[in-house]
C-alpha cells in the first residue's frame, strides 16, 4: 500500500505505519503543533485578564460584593465562557471564578459578583 508524507505528500517507504518522511517533516509537524497550542494559551489569557479587568471595574476599590444586571457586563465585552474555576456550595449555586473574584448567576437577568477576601 503507497501512502504518503503529512508534510510534504511525498511517497513513504519502510513501515506502512509510518506517517511522515523524514525527521524533518516530522519535526516541522511538532513545532506547527506547539506553535498553535501557544496561540491559543494566549488567546484564552487575553479573554481572562479582559474579564478579570471588566469585574475589578464594575466591582469598584473597596466593595466586597454587588449585584449587577447581565447586560451591564455583555455592553462591557464580558464572556462568560472564560474563568479560571468554580464552585458549587452548599446550596447547589455555582460560583465561576477570575483568580480571587468570582460571579454567580442570581437570576436571569442579575449576576451577583463577589471578592474573596
Amino acid at each position: 500500500m503507497d501512502h504518503t508524507c503529512k508534510i510534504c505528500a511525498k511517497p513513504i517507504k519502510g513501515r506502512s505505519d509510518k506517517i511522515y518522511c523524514s525527521t524533518h517533516c516530522k519535526n516541522i509537524y511538532h513545532k506547527k503543533l506547539r506553535y498553535a497550542s501557544k496561540v491559543a494559551a494566549i488567546e484564552i489569557n487575553g479573554y481572562l485578564k479582559r474579564n478579570y479587568s471588566i469585574l475589578l471595574e464594575v466591582l469598584g476599590k473597596n466593595k466586597i460584593q454587588l449585584k449587577v444586571y447581565r447586560n451591564l457586563l455583555e455592553k462591557k465585552g464580558f464572556r462568560f465562557k472564560y474563568h479560571t474555576h468554580f464552585h458549587i456550595n452548599s446550596k447547589g449555586k455555582t460560583f465561576f471564578y477570575l483568580y480571587d473574584i468570582a460571579w454567580m448567576e442570581f437570576s436571569d437577568d442579575e449576576i451577583l459578583i463577589v471578592r474573596k477576601r
